[in-house]
Parts: structure tokens; sequence; C-alpha cells
């Protein structure tokens, strides 16, 4: 795989897990309906910043294990083929049947505030550091640096999070009504199931 595969592969793969409401976009949306845009733009920065940090600690992870020890290399591998496949069966076997953002309260804060919210559900979410240990190492093609590749997509990762976020904040009602629809939730976790299964499934075939 060449540099310009992984990174176009990445940037397909994460943007379509992007789109997959969870933790984050229900944060959004909340917020953007009960306290405005410039809160929600606050909180979507802090999502940012939190997943860049999470992915900046996977990557440099990621790079000393790669450089260590081919048995560590083999352990994250396996547990990452496994968690992947895992999540993706669950996602396609038990798909939710809506996604609620959750209760519209306005809260006393600012965008600063707002900001800070975003990123401490974040760094306080385990499934995001999972995320990254996981699904890192698949993009990752032979002869490059593991962490400042990382770095790289880590960032991409975060653009299409705040391209997504301004697009639900300039949208929410309709987006968030879409995201109520039984039929999208049921649709969106099973195609994203599909695609974890699959790179699972591609982390377990690949050769060092």
């Amino acid at each position: 795989m060449t540099t310009t595969d992984a990174v176009v592969a990445f940037t397909l793969a994460a943007g379509l897990l992007t789109l997959t409401p969870g933790l984050d976009t229900a944060l959004v949306i909340r917020t953007a309906a009960a306290e405005g845009p410039r809160r929600a733009a606050g909180a979507a920065i802090g999502i940012g910043l939190g997943c860049f940090l999470w992915g900046a600690a996977a990557a440099f992870g990621i790079g000393a294990l790669l450089t260590a020890s081919t048995l560590a290399y083999t352990v994250l591998k396996w547990t990452g083929a496994a968690f992947l496949a895992w999540t993706g069966l669950r996602m396609i076997l038990k798909p939710r049947d809506q996604f609620e953002p959750g209760e519209m309260k306005a809260v006393d804060a600012g965008p600063i505030a707002a900001m800070r919210r975003g990123l401490l559900t974040n760094l306080l979410n385990p499934k995001v550091g999972i995320f990254y240990v996981s699904f890192l190492p698949q993009f990752i093609p032979a002869g490059v640096d593991p962490a400042r590749f990382g770095l790289l997509l880590a960032g991409i990762h975060v653009a299409e999070g705040l391209l997504w976020f301004a697009v639900l904040i300039a949208a929410t009602v309709p987006i968030a009504g879409l995201l109520r629809v039984s039929s999208v939730v049921r649709w969106l976790d099973r195609v994203t199931g599909g695609v974890f299964v699959a790179f699972g499934l591609r982390l377990a075939l690949e050769r060092r």
C-alpha cells in the first residue's frame, strides 16, 4: 500500500465513521439546539482537540510498538483485529433503532466552557483511544515514520469531524430529525459495522 493509497483509504473509512452518530454527535446537536451555534462550535473544537490528543498518543505509542518488537506488533495487530471485528458484528447484528441526542436543556456557559466540555467528554471516553489504537496501524504503509504519519491521519480525521459538526450546527433541526428515523440509524450502524469487520479481517491477514 502506497502512502497515497493509505491516505485515501483512511479518509474514506474515517469519513464514514464520522457520519455515524455517537456521543460526540449528540453533544454537538444538543448544544446547538439548546445553547446556540457559537457554543456548539466551541464544543466541536473541544471534541476535535480531544480526538487529536488521542490520535497523537496512539500514533507515538504505535510508533514505539512497531519499532520495538515483532511480538508487540503481533499482539497489537490481533487485539485491534478482534476489537474491530467484534464491534462491527455487533453493529450489524444489533443495530440501534434510534439515536437520541439527549435532553435539550441550556447550560449557563460560554463558548470556552463549551469547548472545555467537548474536550473532557472526548478525553474521558476510552472508546476513542481504542478506536485509534485499533484503526491507525492498518493505514500506516511500510517505509514511513509511524508517529508522524499517524499524526497526519489523526489530523485528517479531526478535519472531517469539524466539517461534519459544522453541517450539524448549520442544520440542527433537519439533521437531528433525520437521526431519529429508525431506518436511517439502522442503515448507518450496519454499513459502519461492515466497514469495521472488513478492516478487522484486513488487519488480521496483513503481514508486516
